[in-house]
């Protein structure tokens, strides 16, 4: 019983070790979203700190954390506390009280419309490109729906779902970021050379930019209308984040990973549904009918400000237990799958938006 003892208490001690180095990366994750900007104000370098986001920060200073601990060889006995499962579950459940259907109701057919075609269109071409390359099947599922629904959440959503290594995730989540921030200027300059309606560039801005905090920059660089609709149809695409995820843990179940003539049950299925996703939608729900009912915005923003948090907790995770070698195995073939992808989801956007916004507003 002693030695059971002796064993137990240093996990326990590594693992509360582990997640202090994440709670201080977070920390300091925090501190350099709010501070870089104020610090770079007025420099050419201003503008590019204010539309870095904190996933940005809390990835690079996991990898740094994890460059540093795996030098100091303990990084793999501290791993116990680096809980990005939890802390990504949590975090994506508190999402859902962003995603208010009313308001997802009032833009009525066009951003349903847009959101519904847009991800069929976008995710079944990355699909398809993926599988031209040779792609693993999960890191296509990541990566189909990133670029077609809501970047890094949605990618987050679809590993739950089909079972992805954190190496994939973390892969996925580093392209989304970096095709995301030039996005936030290039598209606003775009729009001014085509000559859209701020309607129709907000629905192009919010169909096509993966993260929601860099759709509301792009779309506040356009106008405040544009800022409105990119919101609405981006909300729209969030809210169908527990689709896409369903829909990816049948589709594994029954056929990719299906062997010989095995029937596949559904409490087979209901074991590998992500179970969060389900906290998403209730968390959706019941934020709209509190605001619907008269109450406190602020107790949305509290809730926005805490899933903030456990983001932050679970990107740092991320890059603390990322991996270079199984990345170097990935070569190319991911990037070019996600740049295809990416100017197909423009191209396809910008038709859709045109047709489905003409007219839009007064």
């Amino acid at each position: 019983m002693a030695e059971v003892e002796t064993g137990r208490r240093p996990r326990l001690l590594r693992a509360v070790g582990g997640a202090v180095v994440v709670v201080v990366l977070a920390a300091l994750t925090r501190y350099l979203e709010q501070n870089v900007p104020v610090f770079t104000k007025g420099t050419w370098l201003g503008g590019i700190a204010k539309s870095v986001e904190y996933p940005v920060y809390a990835i690079l200073l996991g990898l740094l954390g994890n460059a540093v601990l795996a030098g100091l060889g303990v990084r793999d006995r501290l791993a116990a506390g680096f809980r990005t499962e939890f802390f990504i579950k949590t975090g994506l459940v508190l999402l859902g009280a962003s995603i208010n259907f009313a308001v997802v109701v009032k833009a009525a057919g066009p951003a349903i419309a847009q959101a519904f075609l847009l991800i069929a269109l976008v995710f079944g071409f990355t699909w398809w490109l993926g599988g031209k390359l040779g792609l693993d099947s999960k890191l296509r599922a990541l990566l189909s729906s990133a670029v077609s629904i809501c970047g890094v959440s949605a990618a987050i959503a679809a590993a739950g779902a089909v079972q992805a290594k954190r190496e994939q995730l973390a892969y996925t989540a580093s392209l989304v970021i970096i095709f995301a921030l030039p996005s936030i200027f290039v598209l606003p300059l775009l729009v001014d050379a085509l000559g859209l309606s701020t309607a129709v560039a907000g629905a192009w801005i919010g169909g096509n930019i993966d993260t929601t905090a860099a759709v509301s920059a792009a779309g506040a660089l356009v106008g405040e209308e544009a800022l409105q609709i990119a919101t609405i149809v981006k909300t729209t695409q969030n809210a169908l984040l527990g689709v896409v995820a369903v829909a990816l843990t049948a589709y594994f179940a029954l056929k990719v990973e299906r062997t010989g003539d095995a029937k596949v049950s559904g409490r087979a299925l209901w074991e590998r549904f992500p179970k969060f996703v389900l906290g998403f939608l209730a968390a959706s729900v019941i934020a709209t009918v509190f605001l619907e009912s008269g109450g406190d915005r602020s107790v949305i923003t509290t809730v926005n400000d805490l899933r903030t948090l456990f983001l932050i907790l679970a990107f740092v995770s991320i890059g603390l237990e990322f991996r270079v070698a199984p990345l170097r195995e990935a070569g190319w073939k991911p990037i070019g799958v996600f740049a295809g992808a990416t100017v197909f989801n423009l191209a396809v956007g910008l038709g859709l938006a045109s047709v489905l916004f003409a007219g839009f507003g007064g």
